[in-house]
């Protein structure tokens, strides 16, 4: 072998040997590379799957509206879900969640993993409270009801009828009274919300419903105006619960509104007398004149005297073809309908005095 032979070999030998070495160096390094992903997955896996400690056993934590992903994460931070701020928004890119966030009001109890919260907050899942307003209830207890509920801010406290009219903007501030505005219904809302809020919903509705229902009302009804048919839907409303005789109810009232008869209903007296009714109408109280006595006074009272629903704005807008005056109730939540006086003494005699 020559010696430039011997030198070409010896050449060779080393870069085979530095190839050898640098491949070796890139496997190595190729290979802890392999491992530091899967440690670093392990640790995401570990800590995305492993319970948050809360700062107490069940919170609430509102997220605001276009927060961002950052922002969410401090957002939990703050309100006691310790989520780590780096590995919540890297497991949210790594999810391709980052835009499906919603904002709301969220509940989280313990053993809730950061990756469950998450999941709650990309899917909406927001901790809706509930309010419910019956249907008959007085503007009073539905006031009560909404100052006693928990999750609402009661901005409304101390308010007086007319004031709380003012506040959400409601141009019948001028009536004498706020009663039957509201539309009894079931209204979900985020905690904390004002209760505000909810009497605007509730005033809203009422109008779209009485519109509704004074557009497709029946013709020759002895009402001026839509608010003179809400205050017939409040006392259609507290005359019967049952859904078959409202239409008749009705017809009761609006055929006696027709010839100038009193109306002659309990409910009104009742409401009339407010903190002094006891209980059980006297004969004494039909004849305590009040504007909402329609025993001593003819036409409708001068404001509705409760809230009626859907199915009370609907008999009152038309009501049953009868040409009933009376009506006695059978002790059952029935009624019996007469056209006349006679008719009417017999029933009562029958079902009232009969008892």
């Amino acid at each position: 072998m020559t010696l430039a032979e011997a030198n070409k070999y010896y050449m060779g030998s080393i870069s085979s040997v530095f190839r050898m070495s640098l491949l070796k160096k890139c496997f190595i390094a190729m290979v802890l590379a392999v491992v530091l992903v899967i440690a670093l997955a392990g640790g995401m896996y570990y800590w995305a799957t492993s319970p948050v400690k809360l700062a107490t056993p069940q919170l609430d934590v509102t997220i605001k509206p276009h927060s961002s992903l950052r922002s969410v994460s401090i957002q939990l931070n703050r309100g006691g879900v310790p989520v780590e701020p780096e590995l919540f928004v890297l497991m949210t890119r790594a999810l391709g969640l980052a835009s499906q966030l919603k904002s709301g009001n969220y509940e989280f109890k313990s053993g809730i993993t950061p990756y469950e919260v998450l999941q709650k907050i990309a899917r909406g899942d927001v901790n809706e409270y509930v309010a419910t307003v019956i249907e008959g209830w007085t503007l009073q207890k539905m006031r009560a009801e909404l100052d006693g509920n928990p999750a609402l801010t009661h901005d409304t406290a101390g308010m007086s009828d007319t004031d709380l009219l003012k506040a959400i903007g409601a141009p019948e501030v001028s009536k004498a009274s706020a009663e039957g505005l509201f539309f009894p219904d079931t209204y979900l809302f985020d905690k904390n919300t004002s209760d505000l809020a909810v009497y605007k919903r509730a005033y809203r509705l009422m109008q779209q419903r009485l519109n509704e229902a004074w557009a497709t009302r029946a013709p020759d009804l002895p009402y001026k105006t839509p608010y003179d048919a809400l205050i017939m839907a409040s006392i259609v409303e507290k005359e019967t619960g049952r859904a078959a005789d409202r239409p008749l109810v009705a017809a009761v009232f609006a055929n006696r509104l027709k010839i100038g008869m009193p109306l002659q209903t309990d409910p009104t007296v009742i409401y009339g007398l407010g903190p002094a009714y006891g209980g059980r109408l006297k004969k004494k109280d039909l004849q305590t004149d009040t504007p909402y006595n329609t025993y001593t006074r003819n036409g409708l009272p001068p404001t509705p005297i409760a809230l009626p629903g859907v199915a009370a704005l609907t008999a009152t807008m038309n009501p049953a073809s009868s040409t009933a005056l009376y009506f006695v109730s059978r002790g059952d939540g029935s009624s019996i309908f007469s056209d006349n006086l006679g008719e009417h003494n017999k029933a009562v005699d029958k079902y009232i005095r009969g008892q």
